[in-house]
């Protein structure tokens, strides 16, 4: 059975560099987002360049719905995801009650529960072939509360903790599970988050996303449990269990506000 690197989220940004550096490395794909075009550029570039396979999948992963769906499109062409990157996520910006209810929830859908439900799909075919690796892509936001991105921060938090507890799980087993933790990267995130005016990308040089994937592949190939890309974000994920609780949400909320 022919193994295959399924990435989602895998149009642009960190899940498209992602997606070249596994082609480079002869890795066959499965790329999932929503832009089917977009997709089909990307599948022609790969396989012209790298002469690997690459299957595409449009799905919005957060439909209830879709894990299921892909899960089983995927068992109908008998290959075997032996790696596994959950990438696909977005934010949301300003205060809580401002916020519509209905898109913060489809936020926590495809940050957390989506990714929940596709790991156990596919780590049930890892342990039955006794392979695998799985990257989930949580945030430098994980290792503190966010006011202004209360839910984004909190569903981060929650990819991080849950990859670590469940690395320690399968520890008997040939499969690791990676938490990447980017701080402020070059890509659509902060548009589509409505954050152009945050002090918290002014304050902060974004990494590029070649960079951060670069450093992901390295880190899950190593079975890193967390990997947190650049000095300036390892010191501050360390620095901040040192800050009374009290103070942190004070901090980042100052961070966060929209500049003048």
């Amino acid at each position: 059975m022919e193994k295959y690197t399924l990435i989602t989220g895998a149009s642009s940004g960190i899940g498209l560099e992602l997606a070249k550096i596994f082609a480079k490395n002869k890795h066959n794909l499965v790329l999932i987002a929503r832009s089917y075009d977009k997709l089909q550029r990307i599948k022609d570039d790969l396989e012209k360049k790298y002469n690997i396979k690459v299957i595409i999948i449009k799905k919005d992963l957060s439909n209830p719905n879709s894990p299921k769906e892909l899960y089983n499109e995927i068992k109908q062409k008998n290959i075997f995801i032996n790696i596994l990157v959950n990438n696909a996520g977005y934010a949301t910006f300003g205060k809580f009650y401002d916020l519509d209810i209905e898109k913060e929830l489809n936020m926590i859908q495809l940050n957390v529960v989506t990714l929940v439900h596709l790991t156990k799909l596919f780590l049930d075919d890892m342990i039955k072939y006794n392979e695998g690796k799985i990257l989930n892509v949580a945030s430098t936001a994980a290792f503190q509360p966010g006011p202004l991105m209360a839910n984004y921060y909190a569903s981060k938090a929650y990819v991080l903790n849950f990859s670590e507890a469940l690395n320690e799980e399968l520890k008997d087993k040939n499969i690791s599970v990676s938490a990447l933790c980017p701080g402020a990267t070059s890509t659509g995130f902060v548009k589509r988050a409505n954050m152009e005016k945050s002090k918290l990308f002014q304050a902060l040089k974004p990494m590029r996303p070649q960079k951060v994937a670069e450093i992901a592949y390295n880190g899950l190939m190593n079975k890193k449990q967390v990997i947190i890309p650049g000095f300036r974000n390892k010191f501050l994920a360390f620095s901040i269990r040192f800050t009374p609780r009290k103070i942190v949400p004070k901090m980042v909320m100052n961070l966060q506000k929209e500049m003048n």
